[in-house]
């Protein structure tokens, strides 16, 4: 599996807008609106090297903190110029309100790859990354608000360990959040999903990145997963309470959702 991840890492996002025609955005956009951050939240994103999750996290946070501020400045009609300038500054100096999000991947080059990406597009207050294992991670116990995998957990040898160790480094209160390919209800959608899956995929694979075999594993890996219910009682049984999931484009992804109360 690291060899797979080290092979794709520099075509990584090519690959994911190919493979599900830009559709991964949409989904990954409707995790953060249903994470709903605020300012000061604090996320570790586990799996997400090319910070595609931690980018929407800090995007979220400020424009959260951006309205905030206005309608503060709304509600205090009579502030004079040098206190809205203040808050003015006071924004600016601190636009993610103590926010902090850790990318966590077991992949140097998955890390490396993101924190090229993060350089690019100007990404560095509240954003920090850590290598480390799902299965192990290097963090103390209560410490964040929210954990996230996004097409990760596929790819964790013992699932049962990386959701132990989500629910040991949340605080009590803390969210759990699962974005991941799933498995489809509708047949006919199923027929299809599968001829676009083995027979599209893996050519994309050779196509963009040369490599025919780490997306041919990827699919499978898909195939292999535990299907919604399945995996619905793993989060459960490790711990988390109100599990629920949320089916996206008729089961090709689950968002599963659970807390640590």
């Amino acid at each position: 599996v690291y060899r797979v991840f080290e092979n794709v890492a520099e075509k990584y996002d090519v690959m994911n807008d190919s493979m599900s025609l830009g559709i991964h955005r949409v989904w990954k956009d409707i995790l953060m609106h249903k994470m709903n951050p605020t300012p000061g939240t604090l996320l570790v994103d586990v799996a997400g090297g090319t910070g595609d999750i931690a980018f929407r996290f800090i995007n979220y946070v400020r424009s959260v903190r951006e309205r905030q501020l206005q309608q503060k400045l709304r509600h205090h009609q009579n502030l004079s110029w040098q206190e809205i300038s203040k808050s003015y500054e006071e924004e600016k100096s601190n636009p993610l309100g103590d926010s902090q999000v850790v990318v966590c991947d077991i992949n140097k080059e998955m890390l490396k790859a993101g924190k090229q990406r993060a350089q690019h597009l100007g990404y560095s207050e509240g954003l920090s990354w850590v290598l480390g294992n799902a299965e192990e991670l290097p963090f103390d116990d209560n410490k964040f608000d929210v954990y996230t995998i996004a097409f990760g957990i596929r790819n964790v040898t013992r699932i049962d360990l990386a959701l132990q160790e989500a629910y040991r480094v949340l605080k009590p209160g803390g969210r759990f959040l699962c974005l991941e390919f799933s498995h489809v209800s509708n047949p006919l959608l199923s027929r299809l999903y599968d001829l676009y899956s083995f027979q599209v995929i893996p050519v994309l694979g050779e196509v963009i990145a040369g490599d025919w075999k780490s997306y041919q594993y990827l699919v499978e890996s898909i195939r292999r997963f535990p299907p919604q219910e399945e995996l619905k009682a793993m989060i459960e049984d490790a711990g988390f309470l109100k599990v629920d999931y949320q089916n996206l484009n008729s089961g090709i992804v689950a968002i599963h959702s659970g807390f640590k109360l």
